[in-house]
C-alpha cells in the first residue's frame, strides 16, 4: 500500500506539542514561567479537521496551562499533559474511542514520541525532528516544528480524502 492509500484511511490525528505545535523553544521569564509560540495556520487546520469529523488528540510531556487553554479554544477535547510515557496515553485514547491504529497519524519530533510512532499507520514529523525520528517516519514534512507542519499533514490527509477547501 502506498503512502497516499494510508492517508485515505486517517480519521485521527495525534500531535506532540513542543517541537511540533511549537518551535521547540521556550522563553523563560524571570519568575520561571515559560512562554511558547504556536502557529495560527496549524490552529485553523485543527479547527477544520474537527469541523469535518476528524479526531484530534494531543499527548505531551509538558504541563502548560496556557497550551491546554489554546487547544481547548480550538476545539481539542483530548489533551494529555505531563505524559512521561506517551504510549500509556496513546493506548488509553485508542481504547476509550475504539480507534484502530491503522486510522491514526501521529506527529512527533523527539525520542519520547518514538514508541507511539512505531504503532500508527502514519508516523509523521517536522523537517527539524531528531534524526532518530526522521529515520522511522513515514512522512517528513517540509516544514519545521511550530511553523505549520501540523497544518501540512492535516491538509494533505483532507485533500486526499476530498475534504479540504479549494
Amino acid at each position: 500500500m502506498n503512502q497516499l492509500e494510508h492517508f485515505r484511511k486517517i480519521t485521527t490525528f495525534i500531535f506532540d506539542v513542543d517541537g511540533v505545535l511549537t518551535n521547540s523553544q521556550v522563553l523563560v521569564l524571570e519568575d520561571g514561567k515559560l512562554l511558547r509560540s504556536m502557529n495560527i495556520r496549524d490552529g485553523m487546520a485543527i479547527k477544520e479537521a474537527i469541523r469535518h469529523g476528524y479526531r484530534i488528540c494531543v499527548i505531551t510531556g509538558g504541563k502548560s496551562k496556557g497550551v491546554k487553554i489554546r487547544l481547548q479554544n480550538l476545539g481539542v477535547q483530548d489533551i494529555y499533559l505531563g505524559q512521561s510515557d506517551k504510549m500509556e496515553a496513546y493506548e488509553e485514547y485508542l481504547y476509550t474511542y475504539d480507534i484502530k491504529a491503522e486510522n491514526v497519524l501521529y506527529m512527533g519530533d523527539d525520542l519520547p514520541d518514538l514508541p507511539v510512532m512505531k504503532k500508527v499507520a502514519i508516523a509523521a514529523c517536522p523537517q527539524d525532528a531528531a534524526p532518530e525520528i526522521i529515520g522511522i517516519a513515514n512522512y517528513v514534512s517540509g516544514i519545521i516544528g511550530g511553523k505549520g507542519c501540523a497544518r501540512d499533514v492535516i491538509e494533505k490527509v483532507m485533500r486526499v480524502q476530498g475534504k479540504w477547501q479549494t
